[in-house]
């Protein structure tokens, strides 16, 4: 309702701190003052209208009428009972009453199993590290290689399929979820725990990739899923979902195998450049 007006009622800084309950007429309105020009009428003593020029809802309006028809009852019972004043806390308490909604905040809480879910968009790249080294894959290895690739050797850096999912709201600062997968294969780059304790980067062959497109904390199919971060459109780096402060990460040398580094760790390369 764009021409709804508010009749706004507010506590006068200048009031005491008790008003008289015979002075509360509303049927009285001292608009003599020059503030009535510009929508706003001095009750007798301590309250005001104001008349806001702003839009406002039909529900609001009627919260507002439904407190001043109970601010009224309330001064006829304070007549009845031949009280002569209030106090600005009985006051406040009777316009929280009347007009203030109670509001319920739910919090989704990360400490509990959440579902990740596979989206329509899907990614078909190769993959550059910081210092050019490409992906390549070696048939029956369950590792991938950083090897440096030159000449019309480009085409045999691997194809990586780089599926979307739905991040809960809880991690969604975090990065976008994503699985990576070899091209034209049921192999997937997984994150697991090694003997030593510390995450471990395999290729790991799904045969029902049906079990993909729904992922929750708790079937252990979260070790597929990377939180990928994007700066600069060309700068990636993939945390593990299932280690949080773990990377996908390259060694210096040439020909050595895609791991897992802490995040602490300066000596391997974390960065990586996806090519279409």
């Amino acid at each position: 309702m764009e021409d709804a007006r508010m009749l706004l009622l507010e506590c006068s800084s200048e009031s005491d701190s008790t008003f008289e309950s015979d002075e509360m007429d509303f049927d009285e309105l001292d608009c003599s003052d020059p503030l009535a020009m510009s929508g706003r009428c001095d009750l007798h003593r301590g309250l005001r209208i104001e008349i806001s020029q702003h839009p406002h809802s039909m529900r609001k309006v009627a919260n507002i009428v439904i407190g001043l028809q109970r601010l009224q009852k309330f001064r006829h019972a304070e007549k009845v009972s031949r009280s002569t004043e209030f106090t600005e806390h009985e006051l406040l308490n009777i316009i929280l009453e009347s007009v203030v909604e109670e509001t319920v905040v739910m919090r989704l809480s990360c400490d509990s199993p959440v579902t990740y879910s596979k989206q329509d968009k899907e990614l078909q790249c190769t993959v550059c590290d910081n210092l050019q080294k490409r992906l390549v894959h070696s048939e029956g290895d369950p590792y991938l290689l950083a090897v440096t690739l030159k000449g019309g050797n480009q085409s045999q850096s691997v194809r990586i399929n780089l599926s979307t999912y739905a991040s809960p709201s809880c991690n969604s600062t975090k990065g976008q979820p994503v699985c990576l997968g070899i091209a034209k294969s049921n192999l997937y780059l997984s994150c697991t725990e090694s003997d030593s304790g510390s995450p471990h980067l395999s290729l790991e062959e799904v045969k029902n990739k049906e079990e993909l497109k729904m992922i929750r904390g708790e079937d252990g199919l979260k070790r597929f899923l990377f939180l990928r971060s994007v700066k600069g459109g060309s700068v990636n780096t993939f945390e593990s979902a299932r280690f949080p402060g773990w990377f996908i990460s390259t060694a210096t040398e040439d020909d050595q195998p895609v791991e897992m580094c802490g995040e602490a760790d300066t000596s391997r390369q974390r960065v990586f450049t996806l090519l279409p």
